[in-house]
């Protein structure tokens, strides 16, 4: 028996995901094309194989108990200095990915894990590359837009080559999803420049 290194998130879809992974490996970030574009509810966690089932188990009751809900994206921040990196702004959809990384990270669980930094969900688009490429991700996507019905999570694992790859989607249950209404946000828009 080994141990894994397990991580859980929401997905950003298509087009958005793509894009915003384009872009941070344009801005010379070299792990961009290894992690899917997300937001984080559990971050990289080491656990024995043989505890994938119960995670997995448990994992599927949080879903069960969640409903789906608008996520939207837009603007940039910064954690620095505390930490070098760059972000697209969650800015609907908080309450939720706090109420899920919450109950996924539940002491009862079989992932327990407490939290360096508080929690605050974001998409990350630079981390860790020099100043002047960090300065250029805070202000080319600072009018990023984005919104989509977020409808469940993800459990991915970090292979040998350090390449994140999911396991297994958990939709939430409950309730049918409304699509918002169509606009320009749904393409994940740029400003032209």
């Amino acid at each position: 028996m080994g141990t894994v290194t397990i991580g859980v998130s929401i997905t950003v879809p298509e087009p958005h995901g793509s894009l915003l992974q384009q872009r941070r490996a344009g801005f010379g970030d070299a792990a961009a094309h290894g992690i899917p574009t997300h937001v984080t509810l559990l971050p990289p966690t080491e656990v024995d194989d043989s505890e994938l089932p119960a995670v997995e188990a448990h994992l599927t009751e949080v879903a069960a108990a969640g409903r789906p809900f608008t996520m939207r994206l837009s603007g940039t921040d910064t954690f620095r200095p505390l930490s070098p990196v760059v972000f697209v702004r969650v800015v609907e959809g908080v309450e939720a990915c706090t109420w899920l990384q919450k109950r996924v990270r539940d002491a009862s669980g079989p992932v327990p894990r407490e939290l360096q930094f508080p929690y605050h969900p974001h998409v990350t688009v630079a981390h860790g590359i020099d100043d002047e490429a960090m300065d250029r991700a805070f202000e080319e996507l600072a009018e990023y837009e984005a919104e989509w019905p977020c409808t469940g999570f993800a459990l991915h694992e970090q292979g040998p080559d350090g390449v994140w790859r999911k396991l297994r989607e958990f939709g939430f249950g409950g309730c049918a999803v409304v699509p918002p209404q169509a606009g320009p946000m749904d393409h994940g828009t740029l400003p032209v420049r």
